[in-house]
């Protein structure tokens, strides 16, 4: 099936800002009073979660320094939730973010959270494949790992935009996106394009809204207190999928902002939690 025309922004709206308002248009931090707090509480969690559950960390699936990922194993036969941190393809690593973990740990899940090689170092499209390289070796390598039930696919921030480029890779059951970019050319006119360089091609190939979307069942979730570039994309892959007939969820968190909506993963009652647990037992078909 060929995909439905992709649903952006109105050229004409975005053409009248200025460039300050074109970034201010997909900056997170600015929007966010206190994003520094966020952060920095977010780097003491992570690394006090990881140092209790360090069984299985810096596992290579690649050649590359950030081509590792922390395992934190659940019950045998249990899900697998793949997580990709954010920070628009040019920050963070797997550390910072293993906390959110706990969620899906109560309720007996393995989590696994790779890190990637990063812009300018990287483009995108080797960004894209290393992911399917570390989905790679959980397939492959799954039964040593003790891995075996279904894996859901999830990613925040630049982190969504990576896990829907890989939804139909055969290792992946469904997917949970979170608080995504899901059109890349107004990243271009941002101040994010300095590492990223976007070119043509990368726009039309590594773009959500413009290729067919995968059939596999997938939610998609925001914080109606996020920029609206990112409520925007959200809503648009969702009545993207919907045109194209795929099974698809849209899940706004009222409320929550761009750093506090992970907290919804990282309660075991959480809402993203629960979108995940309903992802494998077919409440969000």
């Amino acid at each position: 099936m060929s995909a439905p025309a992709p649903a952006k922004a109105p050229q004409e709206a975005w053409d009248t800002l200025s460039q300050a308002e074109r970034d201010a248009a997909y900056n997170n931090n600015a929007a966010v009073a206190d994003s520094a707090a966020w952060v920095a509480a977010r780097d003491v969690a992570a690394a006090a979660y990881r140092a209790a559950h360090g069984e299985r960390l810096d596992i290579p699936y690649g050649a590359g320094a950030r081509q590792k990922l922390d395992l934190f194993p659940g019950a045998p036969g249990a899900p697998t939730l793949v997580f990709l941190h954010g920070g628009y393809w040019q920050r963070n690593s797997r550390e910072g973010f293993a906390h959110y973990a706990a969620g899906l740990a109560a309720h007996g899940w393995s989590v696994a959270l790779p890190s990637y090689s990063l812009a300018p170092q990287a483009r995108l499209a080797d960004i894209v494949r290393e992911i399917g390289a570390a989905l790679d070796l959980l397939a492959r390598e799954g039964a040593a790992l003790g891995l075996s039930g279904p894996i859901v696919l999830s990613g925040w921030s630049a982190g969504a935009q990576l896990a829907a480029m890989q939804m139909d890779h055969p290792a992946v059951t469904a997917g949970l996106a979170i608080s995504g970019v899901y059109e890349l050319a107004p990243i271009r006119d941002t101040f994010l394009n300095a590492a990223l360089q976007l070119s043509d091609g990368e726009i039309e190939a590594l773009s959500p809204l413009r290729l067919a979307p995968s059939r596999k069942p997938v939610t998609i979730a925001y914080g109606t207190a996020e920029v609206p570039a990112l409520v925007h994309d959200a809503k648009a892959l969702a009545a993207h999928r919907e045109a194209a007939g795929a099974p698809v969820a849209l899940l706004p968190i009222a409320g929550a902002n761009h750093f506090s909506i992970l907290d919804e993963l990282r309660d075991p009652a959480g809402l993203l939690t629960r979108a995940a647990l309903d992802l494998v037992s077919g409440g969000a078909a």
